[in-house]
């Protein structure tokens, strides 16, 4: 009540009764937060207490109407001048006392009443005489800015309905609140529930607000559009939900978990009508502050906004990463594991429960199924009610049986998602090439059928049936671009190769003592000699197939492995004919000795006249030892990745670098004998005899000509030592091989010294041998074309069985009693001792969406694969009616039948791969194919393939009627390749490291 004048206030009572109500009010309130109090101009109280006591009603001390002008700056807007203290300028009197001598006496026409709050401060109760003033303004129009005062009790709700009114905004609209200081900086009002002292708001700040757009994003943070240019893309009008979403780099995985639960109807409109914003939960230890579940319906909105060809999820990436760290960067990650994190994280950001109780798990002992399962799931309830678990939680009956004591224990757990197993085949197909021992049968690619856990003899037996060859002359190795990866034993376990790896199995001679298994490399020279290692060696790099052959140890020399090397390449290096030259003149002077002198072996003319005789009688077919040819490869050669290239240093192989004249020339002398005892390599090479019959010489490049090589100088052979003359100078013709030997390492690049004993190889460590090609040798002598042939065995005709099962194997499969591992026991309560009990989970309540995630990805022991089993699983009408425990006892129960709604998908390997989605549209329920920020119309036959990885189901009785019609695919075409705009797919697979050569013969 109002009043204006003494003669409008009602009758107030006596003197002495008014005295003694308010003095009593003034005595016997307390403080307690949230109450109102009144600020009274002191003057006018003091005068009112002057009157009272005078007991006379016309007393000149009257004090008239309430009157707090002395407190105000100004009478227009009514600001409280600063630093009023209470009891000299004011006084304090609770809302009852107020209203009393409100209506006795009424208040000056136009003040406000001045109600002030309790507010709680820390360690103390005190009334806001200054309540915080705020500035209030629009995002769409800063310029325009209000005066408003909130107490800090109040809650930033409040401003949000000021802002609203002031400034005509709708209600309903969804907001969002910012606090701005005065350094500039923005800071959400994220709780629309805190108080403004909780919040820190304080007076000169201001609050901004802003609405959402009608395409779902906010004013302040419009992500980056797909098309190109702002205008297009808001002209664009879809249907909600077909929606891309962008590859932020790797993030395939969450977009196919997304585009599932986008298309999921219960949760999609949940937050579509904006019931989450009453159920954000700040405070829950367990959440996210809602942060999540803020960030996941940004998303949403914009997705069934119809305005988006694609969306940029960025901001919902970075929030996931900040609180899952194990989802930060962008590297590939399981598409079951973020949809477990998310659905965690809504569940726990939207949780109605504020304050969980503490529920001590019991066991059934005895008790009916039905009671047991109904008091979990009621405690379960307490502890846990969101929407979450409105639309995805069912639950397990979980028994398990103690070995010993046969103890029974049954529990009824819930769950959010099934996690089936797939039925594991024990064997496994690997695709191998052989290499005969014939130099002129081609490698055999061979389709053979091993254990799984089998070991590499396995694969030598299985392949001996196919082929042979005892399984005893068999070796097995991986190649890798053109080098040996790693070359096995026979027990090692087959876990460690993997189905794309380049498998070449060698057939090997009769087994005879005193054997050496020796790796041959092929290497070509680069046209320039690299000077920058401080050496005059060639580049060179790596090509065509590494062979791998066995040798007697004394037939290590360099002239008897030129034979046999040249003897294996026949199929493909064609020997000199008798008519070529592979000789040539040259005019040596004192430098260009010199030169020869550091290229070449390094030995003086003294030391060649002693090693004469021996170099005429065992080196006729040896080439030089050109010690500083490659040295350089090492840098110059790709390495293969970090992991091949740990393992390729097998057997504690040391890279040494011998290319310093210095270290070549005594190693050169002790083997080679003469420096100038090769010129026989060529004539060996054009003179020994060929197989009658050669097939692919047909095919033999024909560019020979008598051209002239151009590095003879470097690395030609000397003449023969019966035309040695006492100096160097008169040397004028030299006979050249096709190719140097050279020892190497593992990799074959790193050079290493000469063996003993006048061997190429050294015998104290690693075998590893390369030839060395001049390229123009290697264009008139090596046929690249025949090199790379193979034949394809019979085997690889046949085609391969798909694996096919049925859901409800899984499912069933998923049910089956199992022994506990001996890293997970159970601890029995009679025993007193962890058991390896048995278990078996059975389904007693389903959802209303059912989650099923297929294993295909196994880790055991022994093998780590992924599956590739197609699963047969319905579209519709999938009935659990059978496995079931609860049973019906009322026509409230709902149905047990499920139809698909979407589908994850993963392509490629365990360390690599793509992740797409099929989903249904809840509006048109049309089914689409997601692919990133590409999305096309898909048919049902589409759906069920090897690569579904997780299925969406929802129960037939919570299936709404589609709100539109069905499209025509066909028909509809032109608006769907609109949104065909990019597939990630080749930014987001790893790369394959460096398939072999083996790889180009093999695939492509």
């Amino acid at each position: 009540m109002t009043a204006d004048g003494r003669g409008s206030v009602a009758e107030p009572p006596g003197l002495e009764t008014q005295r003694r109500e308010i003095e009593s009010l003034l005595r016997e309130s307390e403080l307690r937060s949230g109450d109102s109090w009144y600020v009274v101009d002191h003057r006018w109280f003091e005068q009112w207490k002057e009157f009272v006591e005078t007991g006379d009603q016309n007393s000149s001390s009257y004090p008239g109407q309430i009157d707090n002008t002395e407190l105000y700056e100004d009478l227009d807007s009514y600001h409280l001048k600063e630093r009023l203290a209470e009891n000299e300028d004011f006084v304090l009197v609770p809302a009852e006392a107020w209203h009393k001598l409100h209506v006795w006496y009424g208040m000056v026409g136009g003040q406000p009443p001045l109600e002030r709050k309790v507010v709680d401060l820390p360690s103390t109760l005190k009334v806001e005489v200054y309540p915080v003033e705020v500035f209030l303004c629009l995002h769409s129009n800063m310029e325009t800015v209000i005066t408003a005062q909130f107490s800090r009790t109040d809650n930033i709700h409040a401003i949000q309905r000021a802002i609203c009114q002031a400034f005509s905004v709708p209600p309903d609209s969804e907001c969002r609140l910012w606090m701005k200081s005065s350094d500039s900086s923005c800071e959400r009002l994220r709780n629309v529930h805190m108080s403004v002292l909780d919040t820190g708001l304080s007076s000169g700040m201001t609050v901004i607000m802003e609405t959402r757009n009608a395409d779902g994003t906010w004013p302040s943070s419009r992500p980056q559009i797909m098309k190109n240019s702002v205008e297009e893309q808001d002209s664009y009008r879809g249907q909600p939900g077909v929606s891309g979403l962008t590859n932020l780099g790797n993030t395939c995985f969450m977009n196919s978990a997304l585009q599932c639960l986008s298309n999921t109807p219960a949760l999609t409109e949940y937050f579509l009508q904006n019931s989450y914003l009453e159920e954000l939960n700040f405070t829950n230890p367990l959440g996210m502050k809602g942060e999540i579940a803020e960030a996941y319906a940004d998303v949403i909105k914009q997705m069934w906004s119809g305005r988006h060809y694609s969306v940029v999820p960025r901001v919902f990436k970075t929030k996931v990463g900040h609180f899952a760290s194990q989802f930060l960067g962008y590297q590939q990650h399981d598409s079951q594991e973020l949809l477990s994190f998310l659905l965690d994280g809504l569940h726990e950001d939207l949780n109605r429960v504020k304050n969980k109780e503490y529920f001590e798990l019991r066991d059934a002992d005895g008790r009916p199924d039905q009671e047991v399962a109904e008091e979990a799931w009621r405690n379960h309830r307490r502890r846990n009610d969101s929407v979450i678990v409105d639309t995805f939680h069912g639950l397990f009956k979980s028994t398990l049986v103690c070995p010993e004591c046969k103890k029974v224990s049954v529990t009824f757990d819930p769950f959010c998602y099934l996690s089936v197993p797939l039925p594991v085949s024990k064997e496994r197909v690997m695709e191998v090439f052989f290499v005969s021992l014939d130099p002129y049968a081609k490698p055999v690619q061979h389709r053979v059928v091993v254990p799984k856990v089998g070991r590499v003899s396995d694969l030598c037996a299985a392949l001996s049936e196919m082929t042979g060859t005892p399984a005893t002359q068999m070796v097995v190795a991986d190649v890798f671009n053109h080098r040996f990866y790693k070359i096995y034993n026979a027990d090692e376990s087959l876990n460690c190769i993997l189905d794309r790896d380049d498998i070449f199995v060698y057939e090997l001679s009769a087994p005879q003592e005193d054997q050496v298994l020796l790796a041959l490399y092929l290497r070509e020279q680069s046209h320039y000699r690299d000077y920058g290692a401080g050496s005059s060696s060639y580049g060179t790099s790596l090509f065509g197939h590494p062979l791998l052959l066995k040798v007697p140890h004394g037939s290590c020399s360099r002239e008897a492995l030129y034979e046999l090397f040249l003897q294996r390449l026949a199929r493909y290096v064609r020997p000199p004919d008798p008519s070529e030259e592979l000789e040539e003149e040259e005019e040596e002077d004192e430098e260009e000795e010199e030169l020869y002198r550091s290229q070449t072996n390094g030995i003086s003319d003294d030391e060649q006249q002693e090693a004469e005789p021996a170099g005429s009688s065992c080196c006729s077919n040896a080439s030089p030892n050109s010690q500083s040819e490659g040295a350089a490869a090492a840098a110059a050669e790709p390495q293969p990745d970090a992991d091949r290239s740990m393992s390729s240093l097998d057997h504690g192989d040391t890279e040494t670098s011998t290319g310093s004249p210095d270290q070549a020339g005594p190693a050169c002398s002790s083997n080679d004998g003469d420096p100038c005892g090769d010129t026989g390599a060529g004539a060996a090479a054009g003179g020994s005899e060929a197989p009658a019959e050669q097939p692919q010489q047909s095919s033999e490049t024909a560019e020979e000509g008598n051209e002239e090589d151009k590095q003879g100088e470097a690395r030609s052979p000397s003449p023969p030592a019966s035309e040695h003359p006492a100096k160097r100078r008169a040397c004028r013709k030299r006979r050249r091989s096709l190719f140097t030997i050279q020892a190497v390492n593992s990799n074959g690049t790193t050079e290493r010294g000469m063996g003993e004993r006048g061997s190429a190889v050294s015998f104290s460590s690693q075998p590893y041998v390369a030839i060395d090609w001049d390229p123009d040798m290697k264009k008139r002598f090596y046929n690249e074309n025949e090199a790379e042939k193979y034949v394809k065995h019979a085997s690889m005709e046949v085609p391969q069985q798909q694996m096919t099962v049925q859901l409800q194997e899984c499912i069933e499969l998923f049910t089956t009693v199992e022994t506990l591992e001996e890293e997970n026991p159970w601890y029995c309560p009679v025993c007193k001792l962890h058991q390896l009990a048995t278990k078996k989970l059975d389904l007693w309540s389903l959802p209303e969406v059912l989650i099923i995630h297929l294993k295909r990805f196994s880790y055991t022991k022994f093998t780590r694969e992924k599956l590739d089993t197609i699963v047969d699983f319905p579209l519709r009408d999938l009935d659990f009616s059978g496995l079931l425990l609860k049973k019906s006892v009322s026509s409230a129960e709902p149905p047990s039948r499920y139809d698909l709604i979407a589908v994850s998908n993963h392509y490629g390997g365990l360390r690599d791969g793509h992740y797409t989605s099929y989903a249904r549209n809840k509006d048109n329920s049309q089914w689409y194919y997601f692919d990133d920020s590409k999305v096309t119309y898909a048919t049902e036959d589409q759906i069920v393939t090897n690569a579904a990885y997780v299925l969406f189901y929802h129960r037939q009785d919570k299936i709404r009627k589609p709100t539109l019609p069905t499209p025509n695919a066909n028909s509809a075409s032109s608006t769907q390749a609109s949104n065909d705009i990019t597939s990630c797919r080749d930014e987001d697979e790893e790369v394959v490291p460096g398939a072999s050569s083996a790889s180009t013969m093999e695939t492509d």
